[in-house]
């Protein structure tokens, strides 16, 4: 390819709705251009990145046995009504009628119609196991579309779904899937992590994250260097830090504190570490009738250390609570213990209210919590003397760094990572719901049991980016770059030899299947440097007059700090072992 037949518009300054540096460097490279808010056109050259992401994630979903069709964007709203996910997605489901007033929604995901396809198609057993792909454009309709491609409002993934007989078949289907997804990730050349992870809206019982390591990330992941230990922090597993409750060893006070409402004031007003302290959290779970009316409402008390976060996740993991819950009403709240938050605690409570108390909380003596009485705390707290056992004892924290692992092999590290690819065991959550079965052995049906496994292909541009990036621009996996190797001429308008020997090499590179770019614009040196160096082109050949006379190239990676010369003769051969290596 040569620069003067492709498209090339890079920018010196990013636009100023660019937040993140993904954002920033592809607005600047002539990757992306905004059309609308979440919405981008995908120019030349981040097109080629994306075809290069598409070509592997193929050849790794085909080397795995899945097999890839096309479901449309646009799909009947019946489908997602047999689901309930009409209703339940709430408004980042873009839906809209068509000109006979019929419902329809623009696909985030495909779960119903492949449902669909399968319940018509895969009537025996012997047509199992399935497992069909496809890479297609989405739409979520973001409150706050944000960060470029990290979370637009349009963007592509792929999406696969296996049809097995039983468990025992779809956890063959989910790890090949998972082997697949690290072979993606590991040709791709991202450092990443695969983690455990919360199946959220779309349920299921097994699910990972694949997660891209950057310190920009939007989510934590937590892990055991120790070990292969790893999770996302929702799901996380929090032990205990106090293994066994101590004997009481102070007197229970009420203590003023008037003006502190955190456990970090009444801390340092007490003269006492945080760990000391325990915040209260109030939820409720509403009990409905047939006709969806609020019949009956429990108070929940969650208690977690003051220097702990609530997990909310974990929280709806509680049996008591999985049926949902909501946080109360400052009206429940001053109903119920007499105050309004800030000083709320499980001693004397007005009304009857259940208490779920963290692992570590249910193992703490002599702690402070909130006395039921503006500006007043208790202070030597103790279980069984003062107040009396929790109601239920259960993980709802998140883990902090330093945490015992939950595989007893160390402790707990925290590190930032971008999810680009995701993995569910759904069992027959969607089989049920819309009679998705096939003909066993006896000729007796049975209900499909389904995986789900999804990457952002578009979201993987922005990983790349966010993970590999210097002051210069973007510097890329040789995998997914637009070009893997540039060639920089100088003097091309003015030196018939640096012309014709920049050809030669651009053809000679391009014949054992390198894809290179030949710079023939005639730019300065300074300015086509700078160029392919934000545009990230992971390797570059200079060609010069000088050179020429001195028989050799001068290459240089996009991380190397100095240049290398190379021997005229022996720069395809260079060039091709760099690329190995």
């Amino acid at each position: 390819m040569k620069a003067s037949q492709f498209f090339i518009a890079t920018l010196k300054e990013a636009p100023a709705d660019a937040e993140v540096v993904s954002h920033k460097l592809m607005m600047r490279a002539g990757l992306i251009k905004r059309l609308g808010a979440g919405i981008y056109n995908y120019m030349p050259m981040g097109l080629r990145v994306i075809r290069k992401i598409e070509a592997v994630v193929r050849e790794e979903m085909n080397r795995a046995g899945a097999i890839e069709l096309l479901m449309p964007v646009v799909q009947p709203a019946e489908l997602w009504q047999e689901t309930g996910r009409f209703d339940k997605m709430g408004p980042e489901l873009l839906r809209l009628k068509d000109r006979h007033g019929r419902d329809f929604v623009v696909q985030p995901t495909s779960e119903e119609v492949i449902t669909d396809i399968a319940r018509q198609e895969l009537r025996s057993y012997k047509q199992l196991p399935k497992n069909f792909y496809h890479i297609q454009t989405k739409f979520r309709d973001e409150r706050r579309p944000r960060f470029g491609l990290m979370r637009g409002r349009e963007f592509t993934m792929k999406d696969a779904y296996s049809f097995d007989r039983d468990a025992a078949a779809a956890a063959k289907s989910y790890d090949a899937m998972y082997k697949a997804y690290c072979a993606i990730f590991d040709r791709i050349g991202l450092t990443y992590r695969a983690v455990a992870a919360d199946t959220g809206a779309i349920g299921g019982d097994l699910s990972h994250e694949f997660q891209v390591i950057a310190d920009t990330g939007e989510d934590a992941l937590v892990y055991c260097p120790g070990s292969d230990y790893a999770a996302n922090i929702e799901l996380a597993e929090a032990l205990p830090l106090i293994a066994q409750r101590a004997a009481p060893g102070e007197m229970l006070a009420k203590t003023p504190t008037p003006d502190r409402s955190t456990c970090e004031d009444v801390a340092d007003l007490l003269g006492l570490p945080l760990s000391r302290t325990v915040k209260s959290l109030v939820l409720a779970t509403d009990q409905r009738d047939d006709a969806g009316d609020v019949v009956a409402t429990t108070i929940w008390l969650l208690l977690v250390r003051g220097d702990h976060q609530l997990n909310e996740v974990k929280a709806g993991k509680v049996e008591a609570l999985k049926g949902g819950f909501r946080f109360a009403t400052v009206a429940e709240i001053v109903d119920h213990f007499g105050t309004e938050p800030g000083y709320l605690g499980p001693i004397g409570t007005i009304r009857p209210v259940k208490v779920i108390a963290d692992r570590t909380v249910a193992n703490m003596s002599d702690f402070v919590c909130g006395a039921n009485e503006a500006d007043f705390h208790y202070t030597g707290v103790n279980w069984g003397r003062d107040l009396p056992e929790p109601d239920l004892v259960a993980d709802l924290r998140n883990v902090v760094e330093g945490d015992p692992s939950p595989d007893g092999k160390g402790t707990l590290a925290i590190q930032r990572g971008i999810e680009v690819g995701h993995v569910f065991y759904l069992g027959t959550k969607y089989s049920a719901a819309m009679g998705a079965t096939y003909l066993d052995e006896a000729g007796k049906p049975q209900l499909m049991q389904m995986g789900c496994y999804g990457i952002g292909i578009t979201r993987i541009v922005a990983a790349a980016i966010e993970q590999g990036h210097d002051d210069r621009g973007i510097v890329w996996p040789d995998a997914i770059a637009p070009f893997t190797v540039v060639i920089c001429p100088i003097g091309l308008d003015r030196s018939t030899d640096v012309r014709a020997a920049a050809e030669r090499l651009h053809d000679e590179l391009a014949a054992i299947g390198v894809d290179v770019m030949l710079d023939d614009r005639g730019e300065r040196p300074g300015a086509m440097f700078a160029d392919w160096e934000l545009i990230g082109v992971p390797h570059r050949v200079v060609v010069s007059d000088r050179g020429l006379k001195e028989g050799q190239f001068e290459y240089q990676g996009r991380r190397d700090a100095q240049p290398t010369r190379v021997a005229v003769g022996g720069i395809a051969a260079f060039v091709k072992g760099r690329l190995r290596a």
